[in-house]
Parts: structure tokens; sequence; C-alpha cells
């Protein structure tokens, strides 16, 4: 089959990868433009573009997806399929350009967790269990016909990072999975129930700001599900602290919720119930480090 692939971030790679590997014609990607970044304002690209520049893949950047130049030349190229994974919104006109549709892969369990941050999401509302998705494209976002599931355990021990990685291979695998099922015409389409469905806005900063009045379950969630990016943080001598790891434990809190404790070269946060351990952290200006280096910086008497 002849493929055009849109996406962007290092999400997007190992279903890219899969594809460009696979029998199938990979004609083209679509990402964003490229854009200055840092004090320098040097510009960067997208993973995606980074990929195919690296394996001669064309690669298109509009800055208008209904650009009619852009339009033309997706036409021009004559595909069987266009997948989507982790990139803009389309408008309408480009949904009957291949000659299969358009389909979608979508990092949570549609049709919980519709929007852009549903990884983050999951982790901070404390689910066990998460997935991916694929769907053909409808007007409005998330919402399309599901072609395929596949179901993932959130380990305890994930964090947005870890849970992102893992997401991204099965997704790969969906993908692929999905171009046979539409391929040999042999799928089942599944309406979604939207009476069912939850959302995943994108993440603010507001959302990153720790409540310590809160119990310690729920913050650790929140730290867990924003970490490594943007990370949850906190003040401490009118000074930001991002956090990036913790550690729920049974000792009950005994002081204020926010005020810290320090045992030997542990640092426990008073929470609404029990105490909640903070091992990586990194203080403004200072580059990440763990609980013990930080204890060991404050030159406590």
């Amino acid at each position: 089959m002849k493929i055009i692939f849109m996406g962007t971030p290092g999400f997007s790679i190992p279903s890219l990868t899969a594809i460009n590997e696979s029998k199938h014609e990979l004609v083209c990607v679509v990402t964003v433009p490229d854009k200055k970044k840092g004090r320098g304002q040097s510009m960067s690209y997208s993973d995606v573009k980074k990929y195919a520049i690296e394996k001669n893949i064309e690669v298109l950047q509009p800055e208008d997806l209904s650009d009619f130049n852009f339009i033309n030349r997706l036409r021009a190229l004559k595909p069987d399929l266009i997948i989507v994974v982790a990139f803009r919104i389309l408008p309408e006109i480009i949904f009957d350009i291949p000659a299969y549709g358009i389909f979608n892969l979508h990092a949570s369990l549609l049709p919980k967790y519709r929007g852009a941050a549903p990884i983050n999401r999951a982790l901070i509302n404390g689910e066990t269990e998460t997935g991916v998705t694929t769907f053909f494209l409808k007007k409005k976002v998330d919402t399309g016909n599901i072609i395929l599931q596949d179901k993932i355990n959130i380990l305890p021990e994930d964090d947005a990072g870890s849970l992102h990685d893992r997401l991204s291979k099965l997704g790969a695998d969906a993908v692929m999975k999905t171009i046979e099922l539409i391929e040999n015409k042999s799928f089942t389409l599944m309406y979604q129930d939207d009476s069912s469905a939850t959302k995943a806005p994108k993440i603010f900063k507001e959302d990153c700001k720790i409540n310590w009045s809160n119990d310690s379950a729920k913050i650790h969630n929140q730290i867990r599900g924003l970490s490594p990016y943007p990370a949850a943080f906190t003040h401490y001598n009118n000074k930001s602290i991002k956090i990036f790891k913790s550690n729920l434990t049974d000792l009950k809190s005994d002081s204020q919720p926010g005020e810290f404790l320090i045992t030997g070269k542990k640092l426990y946060v008073n929470t609404k119930d029990n105490l909640l351990e903070i091992s990586e952290l990194q203080p403004e200006g200072k580059k990440r480090m763990s609980a013990k280096d930080f204890i060991n910086g404050l030159n406590l008497k």
C-alpha cells in the first residue's frame, strides 16, 4: 500500500519506523514547520523530520493544512492510506484523498481520555490500565469509529516518560495490525459511546503545582503523571523545586501539609494523610538530583 505518514514528536517514531521497514511504500511524511529555538534562535525541526531526512523520505511542512498546493501534492501522491500519529487536527478536505481513508493512533482506550494529554491524565487519575486505539478520522477530534485497541497495564513504577515509551511501541504494533486489517478488509468497526467519554486536556502550569493538602496518593500520581516533563513543582525558600519521583509510605503525617521532614538521608513531606517520600527533584537553577544530594546541599546543623 502507498502510505503518507503525519506526525511530529518522538512518540511517532516507532510507528514511522515500522511502516518504513515494512513491505508498504512510504511515499512521504507530513510534519510541523521548523521553528526557532533557544537563546541563539537556531532552527529546530521535529523528530519525524529528522527521521525522514536520515531515510531520504520526502517531507511536507505546510503552515496551513488547507493550502491549495499542499492538498494538490497529497492528491498527486495517490496514497492508499494516510496514517496520523501525534499531529495536528486535519481539515475535512483531506479525508477523501486516500483510497482507504485516514486513521489515527491515540494513546488511550477511547472513548476514555480524548484530548492532548492522555498519558499524563491517566497517570494523574491513578489508572491501572490504559492502551492504544486506532480509529478512522471524523470532524470531531478523537470520536471516529474504532478499528483496533490493545491494552497494557500501568505499572506502579511507571511515570509519564516510561509509559510514553511503552505505549509508543505498543502503538507501532497496533498501526501495523491496522494496516493489515484495512488491506484485507477484515475489520469490524466499533462505535464510540460518547456517554462513556472522558477528557484529557492539555497540561497547563496550574496542573503542575502541588497542593500538599491533598492525600499522598493523589500527590504521588500527580508527580508521576508529570514526570519527566513538564514536572510537578512546589516552592521552598521562595524558589521553585521540580519533583520527579516520590514513594508512598505508611507513615502518618504529624505536621502541617507541606512541611518537610528529614530522617537520615531521606526527605519526606507532610500531606493530608501520610508522609510522602521525595526521591528525585530539581531546585531552581540547578540540575536534577537525588534527595540525598539535595539534603547534603542544605548544610543542616
